[in-house]
């Protein structure tokens, strides 16, 4: 089994990617999916959230507030490094439980989909590191066009990441997301051929 990791900046294209990949063969763990399981209600996550960061981050349905959180820790390191050291172990725990079922069923690629890869966990636990990356203002102008944020939080949200120059030296593979969705596709079949001939 190859195990791989798919990251990339916000807006980058990495869901896009991670759909491309899931149709041609690959088991694919997405990281933000286990963080909305982790947070749902009734979760000692969420109450260890609401504990660390005050009940309005909290809606009215029991729900965690995603956006009243981010404004939370968005800006804050120290606020976010409490939220990541909430959060982290326990969807680090339940990707590895995803993992290992996937290898027990003989499953080829398994991709885990981890947008702050090199900002929270360990690339080195994979075989391969695919980047998905976009040039700045096309990433921003996704942000506005197709999630409809105000240009103050887009920029707040790109500002918070790591530079994607430090993540491209650490990947493996690099698929160039600043066109359309045909040149996306080919950028993508090329990384997953070379993925192909690493797994033979």
């Amino acid at each position: 089994m190859l195990s791989i990791a798919l990251t990339g900046n916000i807006a980058a294209g990495k869901s896009t990617v991670s759909d491309l990949f899931r149709r041609w063969g690959a088991t694919v763990i997405d990281a933000d999916a286990l963080v909305r399981e982790a947070q749902a209600p009734g979760t000692a996550v969420l109450a260890a959230i609401t504990q660390r960061f005050g009940a309005d981050v909290v809606g009215a349905d029991g729900a965690l507030d995603r956006a009243a959180l981010r404004r939370r820790v968005m800006g804050d390191p120290a606020a976010l490094a409490a939220l990541t050291a909430i959060v982290h172990p326990v969807v680090q725990r339940r990707r590895a439980e995803l993992t290992t079922a996937a290898a027990a069923r003989g499953d080829r690629f398994v991709v885990s989909e981890i947008p702050l890869l090199f900002e929270a966990a360990d690339p080195a636990e994979f075989d391969a590191v695919v980047l998905v990356d976009a040039p700045p203002d096309v990433r921003r102008r996704r942000l506005l066009d197709g999630r409809e944020l105000p240009a103050a939080e887009a920029d707040r949200m790109m500002a918070a990441q790591r530079p994607a120059e430090s993540k491209r030296a650490r990947s493996d593979y690099v698929i160039e997301n600043g066109g359309d969705l045909v040149s996306l596709e080919a950028e993508a079949r090329r990384v997953w051929e070379a993925l192909e001939a690493r797994a033979r």
